[in-house]
C-alpha cells in the first residue's frame, strides 16, 4: 500500500524560488496492460505569485484544462461504489470522514481528510477500474474537481514529481 498525502513530511518551504515545493497525492491510473493501479506521487511546477492586492507571494501551481464539473460528493455510511472506472479525470479531496480505493492490482488504500488523489483509471481492461467506498460511522464528504479531458498522460508520476 503507498504512503497517504498526510504521512508524506514536507520539506520545509520558504520563499526560496529555487526551492519549490512538491505536493504529495495518490495517483489512480491505468498502466498499458489496461491494469488500474494507485500510487503516490508528487506534484512539481510551483511558483512564487500573489493572488493579488497587496497580498505577499505565496507558492501557486497554474493547472491545464477544462473544467467539467465542481462537484461535493457525500458517501453515506455503508456505501460502495462496485467495480467502475472514473466518470472523468478528476482531482477529489476528501474534507470530512473516510473512504477507499481498490484496484485491479490489488491494491486497497484508505484514506481521510487532506488524502487528495488524482482519478484518472479510464481505459482499463473490461472497463473494470475500480472499487470504492465509504468507511466508518461517518459520512465521507468529498470535493470533486472533473475536467472534460485529461490534463496529463496516463503515467505513475504525470504532474512531474
Amino acid at each position: 500500500m503507498p504512503d497517504l498525502p498526510t504521512t508524506v513530511p514536507l520539506p520545509p518551504v520558504g520563499t526560496d524560488p529555487d526551492q519549490p515545493p512538491l505536493l504529495p497525492f495518490l495517483h489512480l491510473w491505468t498502466d498499458l496492460s489496461g491494469t488500474s493501479r494507485i500510487d503516490l506521487s508528487r506534484m512539481a511546477g510551483f511558483g512564487l505569485k500573489s493572488v493579488g492586492g497587496k497580498a505577499s507571494p505565496q507558492w501557486l501551481r497554474p493547472f491545464p484544462g477544462e473544467v467539467a464539473a465542481v462537484q461535493f460528493a457525500v458517501l453515506p455510511v455503508g456505501w460502495v461504489g462496485d467495480w467502475h472506472e472514473s466518470p472523468h479525470p478528476q482531482w477529489v479531496v476528501p474534507l470530512r470522514g473516510r473512504w477507499f480505493i481498490e484496484t485491479m492490482d490489488g491494491q486497497r488504500v484508505e484514506m481521510g481528510p487532506g488524502d487528495i488523489h488524482f482519478g484518472q483509471d479510464q481505459g482499463t481492461t473490461g472497463a473494470r477500474g475500480h472499487r470504492s467506498g465509504q468507511l466508518g460511522e461517518e459520512p465521507c464528504l468529498q470535493l470533486m474537481l472533473q475536467f472534460a479531458a485529461s490534463p496529463a498522460a496516463q503515467t505513475r508520476h504525470p504532474f512531474g514529481g
